[in-house]
């Protein structure tokens, strides 16, 4: 089969037109190695793909043949994904059909199933299926708004020179005395401790498990200062400065984690030692593989592929005799530390529902993994290592981005039922009212760059779009939580009709919000299930913007800051013009707010930079060591954020959202 047959079978778009209007043909080498890193994708005989049905009503599933007729179909529900693929859980209906069409019975379990059909002559196929409801949680409140914060950033009296749970805990209470519904936070996955520099929230090792240097050590019962010699006083000196000093405070983090768990072992009450054993149960056999991962990754030192063969793949009956030899406790130690996370993320989650917020907690999801991670190694199948996600040439980006993240493919997904995404999606939701899907135009294509190509050479890969929405749904609405898909860039026709569809929000930035003539649009012109906001973390802050200096810090680094001075002074024209077109007469952060509060968008985030005055922005993209990414701290520490911060004007702008209102 030549490599345009493969392409069209695995859904591969290798010509298209880019944002430059240039046609883009993927050269032949750069694509036969994107089809040899993906794997075999099912092609259907009696269906057009994957099967969404939405509980809602009496759906019907139209088939695109029928074979012999009678066909008879067999829906069997699954279980979670394992290594050795999934476990049927049993018949839960059957029937048959003469006609092109299936009309299903009522009361379908939401959930991933398998179904099979059979006709007359014995010509058979399994495909999954998933039943959605009509829509994904859309939240029990008309409007309100939410502080965004960078977690690492945060600076208090007491914490180890990194903003933790116990931050965010009193970051809650805070946003409660502003009047917002909750607190939104950069991704929260765990990263590589071995190599704390590499800091990027958004380049997780996985997106199953959270970011043990968050755990406030001194919160665990077990842990005594006197475990760890001067820890106060070295606590205190890593808390000086204006950037995190990820190395010395994981070492530190990571000395007195170990401390503590060690005195777990010996000394945890009954009582607690019951708490461990049913977060272990309730989360396997992801956290345990995950600790196995990880007592192997710090053994060999080296990608999971250069591995001892064995350790290549995941292996359960392997991984036993690992959790049951002499690396048992480091296993129990990988999963304490996750135990500790989960323990005090729950608790700020808690903490805002007993407050009355709408929201709570507003967590952010990566696009994709590092591929010597372990959900890379732990989903050989629908990750694929050998590609990265990326973006394709455009005005600001002319030979494309590589963004050095392993994304999901579709054939594996399908192949597992979508089990793999569902987990992640549930992973994430956990503990949120909301979530973001960074990059959500993922869910119908994804750009894919093979490892050893320029971003130019890549090609746009069809995702399962239908089935993935119907996966969010169905997560959304399991966990009651609200999700928000990161729609900006270049979207597909249709694509966010089906997305607000399936209940699933859009994210919309005031900045990007214009006209060709590069007017602001007006109030009216934003949905309203969407998360409005001022600007990203990618952006510059308000002080930056007005003042250039995000202009002046590009062009020092070398890179296009994409307008020139002039433009810049437009722009500031422009955002007066549609103040005022609004009865706004200032143009201060607040005056914006106040605009922003009047769009029908159901959430409004307020980034704590901005409410500061920050000039330098949280990230550059295009930049690694050039500017401090992810390592910046805010200027004021926590408990006197609020002296800091003009609450009547605050609360004034946001009075129409506000759950305290203007009091």
């Amino acid at each position: 089969m030549d490599l345009l047959a493969q392409a069209r079978i695995k859904g591969v778009q290798s010509e298209f037109v880019d944002a430059l209007g240039k046609l883009r043909v993927t050269d032949p080498v750069a694509l036969k190695s994107i089809l040899d890193a993906l794997p075999e994708k099912r092609v259907y005989r009696f269906v057009s793909g994957p099967v969404v049905v939405r509980a809602l009503g009496h759906p019907r599933t139209e088939l695109t043949a029928i074979g012999a007729p009678p066909l008879k179909w067999t829906l069997a529900a699954n279980g979670k994904s394992i290594a050795q693929g999934l476990i049927a859980q049993g018949s839960i209906a059957q029937g048959e059909t003469r006609e092109p069409v299936i009309a299903w019975p009522a009361g379908l379990p939401l959930g991933y199933h398998r179904l099979t059909l059979t006709d007359a002559e014995g010509v058979t196929e399994e495909v999954p299926m998933i039943v959605a409801p009509e829509r994904a949680f859309g939240g029990d409140f008309d409007r309100g708004w939410l502080l965004a914060v960078q977690l690492y950033s945060v600076r208090s009296d007491r914490n180890w020179g990194i903003g933790d749970f116990t931050d965010l805990a009193d970051l809650v209470r805070l946003a409660k005395q502003l009047g917002a519904d909750g607190v939104g936070l950069n991704p929260l996955h765990v990263l590589f401790d071995d190599h704390p520099a590499d800091c990027s929230p958004y380049s997780p090792n996985s997106r199953l498990f959270l970011n043990p240097l968050y755990i406030d050590v001194e919160a665990i019962p077990e842990f005594s200062g006197d475990f760890v010699p001067d820890a106060a006083a070295t606590a205190a000196r890593l808390r000086e400065g204006d950037r995190v000093p990820y190395a010395d405070m994981a070492a530190l983090k990571w000395l007195a984690l170990r401390a503590a768990f060690n005195s777990f072992v010996t000394s945890a009450s009954e009582a607690r030692r019951k708490e461990f054993d049913a977060f272990r149960a309730a989360r396997a056999p992801l956290l345990s593989r995950f600790a196995c991962f990880e007592v192997l990754r710090h053994r060999f030192t080296a990608p999971w592929w250069e591995w001892p063969v064995e350790w290549q793949q995941p292996d359960e009956a392997k991984c036993a005799g690992l959790r049951n030899g002499p690396d048992k406790r480091e296993v129990e130690f990988v999963e304490f530390v996750q135990w500790t996370a989960d323990a005090q993320l729950h608790a700020a989650k808690e903490l805002a529902s007993q407050l009355g917020m709408r929201v709570g907690l507003y967590l952010d999801v990566a696009v994709g993994v590092q591929s010597n991670g372990f959900d890379a190694w732990n989903e050989q199948m629908a990750i694929s290592r050998h590609l990265a996600v990326g973006a394709p040439p455009d005005v600001l980006n002319t030979i494309g981005q590589d963004w050095g993240l392993a994304g999901f493919n579709a054939g594996g997904l399908e192949a597992q039922s979508f089990v793999p995404f569902a987990d992640m999606l549930a992973a994430s939701m956990r503990h949120a009212g909301a979530i973001r899907l960074d990059h959500v135009l993922g869910l119908k294509r994804l750009y894919l760059v093979p490892r050893g190509f320029k971003p130019d050479n890549g090609a746009y890969v069809q995702m399962p779009f239908e089935a993935l929405l119907g996966a969010v749904a169905r997560e959304s609405a399991a966990h009651k939580c609200i999700v928000i898909g990161e729609d900006l860039g270049t979207v597909p026709e249709g694509f966010r009709e089906m997305m607000q569809d399936f209940g699933i929000w859009s994210y919309l930035v005031m900045m990007f919000e214009r006209d060709d003539a590069g007017h602001f649009r007006n109030v009216d012109h934003y949905r309203p299930n969407a998360l409005v906001t001022l600007n990203t973390h990618d952006l510059s802050t308000y002080a930056g913007w007005r003042s250039f200096s995000d202009l002046k810090m590009k062009r020092s680094l070398g890179l296009d800051p994409g307008e020139n001075d002039q433009a810049r002074w437009d722009a500031l024209g422009r955002l007066d013009e549609i103040l005022r077109q609004n009865g706004i007469k200032a143009n201060d952060l607040y005056s914006v707010l106040a605009f922003l509060s009047r769009t029908p968008s159901r959430l409004l985030a307020v980034s704590m930079e901005d409410l500061l005055g920050v000039i330098d922005q949280p990230n550059i993209p295009g930049t690694i060591d050039e500017h401090p990414n992810w390592r910046q701290r805010l200027p004021v520490a926590l408990d006197k954020i609020a002296a800091k911060i003009d609450l009547s004007a605050l609360k004034a702008a946001t009075r129409e959202r506000s759950l305290t209102g203007g009091s």
